[in-house]
């Protein structure tokens, strides 16, 4: 049975967790790929809201095995108290699966995160501040700490002494902090390595295992196609790769494996952090599309920016995944306005560009071209198929695929689980 990806098709934050929700009682295996606890899902079930940062959203589907796959940087300390949270509210996670090759957030790589973000002053990139860039510049550097590691106290020793040569001196003489001391580093993680240890497996077997016993695998990526290291609005990106190719090399499945690729898209763009954002919307509009839509990030707890739906990023994201189908979400937001703006392209320097530019300074100076769709000005959370949309609705929906490049298999128009319109089958 093949694999499918999951993943962000605008800057994250799209509803991932609400999709992966959905297909959890289809599917065996949900494995996060990519990412940390700088990335956040909610998912609400009846009247319950679960917000995960770093767990899979799978873990909330009683028959899932959830698995946090090699491509993950995992804070010990952030995974426990989340596992404690959901089995405080009846949620079982004894199913977790951990790969022995994720890398581990120590503490010295969230004082590093803060110190060097508050020192870069306006020019900011606007992380989360959770350590999650240097852990995987430590990993590309090759003096990473491995969830391996912390079940051999001398290779863990070695590694922190060895780490904190060079960041000592970057700490003390650079940013004026006090030595980071290698044993107290020591210590804390050793403390977590009795409770990590029954959930930690070479992951890579276990899924290609399952794929070849014939079991549904989905791989779901932790922010957006935006916010890849490699393919997004670099500088202003993530440290991993959300991308679809990220999920081969985070999972260990090979791409000949993954027959579907699903982008969700919301009905309109949002983005956390700094850097450009052409439909954004620092008026009304905004105001009512981050309190209608409660815009506020799950992990950060910042206001997310607002905007219009971004047809050149759309068309990007199927591109460079390869979307095989989209996810919509949010589409119920929409149904206060009259008429609802659709970037289908962009100017820049007086020129009209269909596509994203390759360039960071163009795409910069971007400005949206809009074509203006007919609202539909009612309540639409109580519809359950395609037809029983407004016919602004469905326009507005058919409108979005066309310009997207991929066909929209599902539709959001609320909160709760159930609060979702299939028009085509996700997985068969």
């Amino acid at each position: 049975m093949p694999a499918i990806v999951l993943l962000g098709a605008q800057w994250g934050d799209e509803g991932k967790g609400k999709a992966t929700d959905l297909l959890g009682s289809r599917v065996d295996y949900v494995v996060r790929y990519q990412g940390g606890n700088n990335a956040g899902h909610t998912v609400v079930i009846g009247d319950k809201k679960f917000a995960l940062h770093l767990l899979p959203s799978g873990i909330l589907s009683p028959e899932v095995v959830p698995v946090i796959g090699n491509g993950v940087v995992i804070d010990l300390a952030v995974l426990f108290h989340e596992i404690d949270g959901l089995e405080a509210q009846g949620i079982n996670t004894s199913k977790l699966v951990i790969s022995a090759n994720a890398h581990v957030i120590t503490p010295y790589h969230v004082t590093l995160d803060k110190v060097t973000e508050r020192f870069l002053g306006k020019s900011k990139i606007g992380t989360t501040g959770r350590g999650i860039g240097p852990t995987y510049s430590d990993k590309v550097a090759r003096v990473g700490i491995r969830i391996q590691d912390l079940f051999d106290e001398k290779i863990l020793k070695d590694k922190v002494e060895g780490a904190l040569i060079n960041k000592n001196q970057v700490l003390v003489k650079v940013y004026n902090r006090r030595a980071v001391q290698a044993e107290t580093i020591v210590e804390e993680l050793l403390s977590f390595a009795d409770r990590l240890r029954p959930y930690v497996q070479d992951t890579t077997l276990l899924l290609n295992n399952a794929l070849d016993e014939g079991k549904v695998v989905l791989l779901e990526g932790g922010q957006g196609t935006l916010l890849d290291v490699d393919h997004g609005t670099y500088p202003f990106v993530t440290s991993s790769n959300p991308t679809a190719g990220g999920a081969c090399t985070g999972s260990g499945i090979g791409p000949t494996k993954i027959s579907r690729t699903i982008g969700i898209l919301k009905a309109y763009t949002t983005r956390v952090g700094s850097g450009p954002f052409p439909t954004e919307l620092l008026d009304h509009d905004g105001e009512e599309l981050r309190r209608i839509g409660g815009e506020v990030g799950v992990t950060t707890g910042r206001p997310r920016r607002c905007g219009w739906f971004d047809g050149p990023i759309a068309r990007y994201a199927t591109r460079v995944n390869g979307l095989t189908d989209f996810f919509l979400t949010k589409l119920d937001v929409l149904s206060d306005w009259a008429e609802i703006p659709v970037c289908v392209a962009y100017e820049i320097d007086g020129k009209r560009v269909e596509e994203l530019p390759a360039s960071q300074s163009d795409f910069h100076h971007a400005k949206p071209i809009y074509e203006n769709l007919p609202g539909w000005k009612t309540d639409i959370s109580g519809c359950r198929t395609f037809e029983e949309l407004p016919k602004n609705a469905q326009d507005y929906v058919r409108f979005l695929e066309k310009i997207s490049g991929a066909r929209i298999s599902a539709i959001g128009v609320g909160q709760d689980r159930n609060a979702t319109i299939s028009v085509h089958d996700l997985i068969d």
